[in-house]
């Protein structure tokens, strides 16, 4: 259903919409720098194929977008499910499950009622409403972690991220400017991705390769979104 796509992009927004890089400089106190002579472009491009392979994350979200801020905690597992909570101050409160080829969303009163009206509200009310999955979406590590976006970057003082030593690279696109951190220490996954521009993102991403559990909801707590055609 459509109000699942959108659903998922917002929960993706910061991963999928403002992805740029970070990179790093060397170590100012004197420790061994993983990317010593590497391009940013290149530490990017090691970073998007690590985090790819890692085969489960998640991911925390804050994007403001003409004025209203929205968050999102985002798990996907290992093969493609996921789940997700997103709190919109425009949209209101709601939750995605993709577990195989069916996604779930439950939402309040005031999401259905801006995306199909008060009668829908009413008969969805503390129940998830089932769909076919759309496929390729926000569950998509390819969709996330795409590195054919991550160029023309230059690498900036390192930094940290929750202790951890980041390279950062930062992407500049006219008033946008775009930063990645990447750990330097183990994978270099990335860690966290801001955006500086018209729109306003962070995300930080954690779990690498920690197992996710998305399991769907009992039958009693499910109505297909059949079932509410015509109303």
């Amino acid at each position: 259903m459509a109000a699942n796509r959108k659903l998922l992009a917002a929960a993706a927004a910061c991963a999928a919409a403002v992805i740029g890089v970070t990179g790093c400089s060397s170590d100012g106190d004197g420790a061994k720098d993983p990317f010593k002579g590497m391009s940013a472009d290149k530490i990017a491009k090691k970073a998007s194929k690590a985090s790819k392979n890692a085969g489960s994350f998640t991911m925390k979200s804050q994007v403001k977008e003409d004025g209203a801020q929205t968050t999102g905690e985002f798990a996907v597992a290992e093969g493609g499910d996921c789940k997700a909570t997103i709190d919109s101050r425009k949209n209101g409160h709601s939750e995605i499950l993709t577990v195989g080829k069916s996604s779930y969303v439950k939402a309040d009163e005031r999401f259905w009622k801006a995306r199909a009206g008060a009668t829908i509200a009413g008969r969805v009310d503390g129940r998830w409403v089932k769909s076919p999955s759309q496929g390729e979406g926000a569950c998509d590590l390819g969709d996330i972690f795409q590195g054919k976006k991550l160029k023309g970057l230059k690498r900036a003082d390192d930094a940290e991220v929750d202790g951890k030593k980041a390279a950062v690279l930062v992407k500049k696109k006219g008033d946008e400017t775009t930063t990645f951190y990447v750990a330097m220490e183990g994978k270099p996954y990335f860690l966290k991705v801001t955006n500086d521009g018209d729109d306003k993102g962070t995300a930080t991403f954690s779990g690498y390769g920690e197992p996710v559990d998305v399991k769907a909801p009992a039958p009693g707590e499910v109505v297909d979104q059949k079932q509410l055609a015509g109303l």
